[in-house]
């Protein structure tokens, strides 16, 4: 059963959060990810505003866990999460 990451991200340094973005999209591959949204035009309707929105779907959960764990996301996400860039939230949910 495939799984979803999903994420609500407002940047706060666009420079530094382009690091980030250099790392992520290679690790995403690497795991057999594919994007199904990656930012794009959003509006909130519930909850605080996060101006940014991803969802990638993998193969199944263990695969999108392994993903999150795993060394290459972990490298681009120092700079996802350096202090000041970004505040996220993250999910990975089982899906159809």
């Amino acid at each position: 059963m495939a799984a979803y990451c999903m994420v609500q991200i407002n940047v706060h340094d666009a420079d530094e959060y382009g690091k980030y973005v250099e790392l992520a999209g290679p690790a995403v591959a690497k795991y057999g990810g594919e994007f199904l949204v990656r930012g794009g035009k959003c509006v909130t309707k519930e909850g605080p505003e996060q101006l940014r929105n991803v969802i990638i779907r993998f193969e199944d959960f263990d695969t999108a866990v392994k993903f999150y764990d795993g060394p290459e996301y972990q490298e681009a996400l120092g700079f996802a999460l350096a202090d000041g860039v970004s505040t996220r939230n993250y999910t990975i949910v089982e899906g159809l």
